[in-house]
């Protein structure tokens, strides 16, 4: 649980500025020294929000939206040269056998047994669903024997048993990567910086979450959906984006006063300062794609108890929501009156800005202070990309509109200039994208939505975030009054 408000109070409170860069970008992955120099530069920037993507485990395709769980922590992000120079274990202990225990002093042993008794609720189910999993061949559990898939009492009472020393390596490896990101929670903590992560509102087919938890979810007797969670046809796809995830029962989770939920927000606020709910439209209505279809342009609207939920949700802390809305895409006036139900924030993104609508909510004269306002957002190209993509009359006609309604020098270059129109905005928390910062274009791209290859690989350039750009970056904060 989020102890300490005090440098973080909820999102959107006061005009500041972070930066958005997913761990697995950093140029060395993970929750080492590349994480630890990257709060350094924040802190000398001025910039005092890191907005970061899920960081639960991936399955091979690398996506941080379609994870094994919810709770977990991704094990290839544990930082090894931190885990082979800890003292807390044995020396010479080689790092393979620290990840599973080897060698720890008795005191991190104490450690390991508390952090397993906290977690339990979800950290037994993950671990061997792991082991299964490995045993598997890595097979979805829906094509696990029976006796495995369907948990019954005594197959998985005897798997446990000959498993027991695999399923006890998996806990502590994510004692460790907890006790690693909580380190470096601290450091942002000490430094004044918010850590901001984001929750994805579906999980994955394939996961512990749903394995563990089936009565929870829409599927059939053998565990498969008969629909799918996606979008409609929009600005990213012509045929919607079909995601494939499991939907929930609802009407079962409201039995148990969305149980589960809270837990996993519970966990979330263990990690970060501030979460974003991803594809937030959902909590008020979902599309719905019949599984066996291809796309998603048969799908269909759902109603979900959104307000029930959040109210819920509300009971996790003892402060008000901190949570932004990502309310991108399809939004009816229903989504953004449970949105503004609850206080919270939503998203503008500036590359969605320059449509010729006046009433486009993302246009510059038209951002709201409890708002939380992007250059471009992970799934976007940068904004570099994104401008050469353009014709000659597009660029022409964006050049005009900044001038216009934001008083931008035509003569400042992109992406500098979407950049200052962000600072400048009046939303009170500005995210820039790290590409956007360092002026890159397309090759820096994260994700193409809707596509399964080529994606989640950029990585940030050693070196890249100097001590000019922090100097750089600290004036043009001081400039729109976003210094902490």
């Amino acid at each position: 649980m989020n102890d300490d408000l005090g440098h973080c109070e909820p999102p959107a409170t006061r005009r500041r500025a972070g930066l958005l860069l997913p761990v697995a970008s950093l140029s060395e992955p993970g929750f080492g020294r590349a994480a630890r120099e990257l709060i350094d530069f924040l802190v000398r920037s001025g910039l005092s929000v890191w907005q970061m993507l899920p960081l639960g485990p991936t399955h091979p395709d690398g996506s941080p939206y379609q994870c094994l769980s919810s709770f977990a922590l991704e094990p290839s992000l544990l930082d090894e040269r931190d885990l082979a120079a800890d003292p807390a274990f044995a020396p010479g202990t080689p790092v393979a056998e620290r990840r599973r225990g080897g060698g720890a002093s008795p005191a991190l042993y104490e450690g390991f047994i508390a952090f397993r008794e906290r977690e339990a609720e979800w950290l037994d189910d993950y671990c061997r669903f792991m082991v299964v999993r490995a045993t598997q061949g890595g097979r979805s559990w829906f094509d696990w024997p029976s006796g495995l898939r369907d948990r019954e009492a005594s197959v998985m009472k005897a798997f446990v048993q000959e498993h027991a020393g695999s399923i006890e390596a998996a806990a502590f490896e994510q004692f460790l990567l907890d006790r690693q990101w909580k380190a470096l929670r601290g450091q942002a903590r000490e430094n004044g910086i918010c850590l901001f992560g984001d929750l994805p509102i579906f999980v994955a087919g394939d996961s512990a979450d749903v394995w563990a938890n089936r009565a929870l979810f829409d599927l059939d007797v053998d565990g498969r959906p008969s629909v799918v969670a996606g979008v409609p046809p929009d600005y990213f796809s012509a045929t919607g984006q079909r995601w494939g995830n499991p939907l929930f029962d609802f009407e079962r989770m409201a039995e148990d006063d969305f149980a589960w939920w809270r837990s996993r927000l519970a966990r979330h606020l263990e990690l970060y300062d501030w979460v974003r709910i991803d594809h937030f439209r959902a909590f008020s209505a979902y599309w719905a794609i019949p599984a066996e279809d291809d796309d998603a342009t048969s799908g269909r609207w759902v109603e979900a108890p959104g307000d029930d939920l959040l109210e819920s949700l509300r009971r996790v802390g003892d402060s008000d929501l901190p949570l932004v809305a990502e309310d991108l895409g399809v939004i009816t006036p229903e989504v953004t009156a449970l949105r503004d139900r609850f206080g919270l924030p939503g998203m503008v993104v500036l590359q969605f800005a320059f449509d010729g609508s006046e009433g486009n909510p993302h246009r510059p004269d038209r951002h709201r202070p409890q708002s939380v306002v992007y250059t471009g957002t992970h799934d976007n190209d940068t904004t570099l990309g994104w401008w050469w993509s353009l014709d000659d009359a597009q660029r022409a006609g964006i050049r005009r509109e900044l001038e216009t309604v934001a008083g931008i020098d035509p003569a400042t270059p992109m992406p500098d200039a979407l950049v200052e129109v962000a600072l400048g905005s009046r939303a009170s928390l500005a995210i820039l994208p790290v590409a956007d910062l360092l002026n890159l274009g397309s090759e820096a791209r994260i994700n193409v939505p809707g596509t399964s290859e080529g994606n989640w690989t950029w990585r940030l350039p050693a070196g890249a975030l100097d001590d000019e750009m922090a100097e750089r970056t600290r004036i043009r904060l001081a400039a729109h009054d976003r210094l902490i």
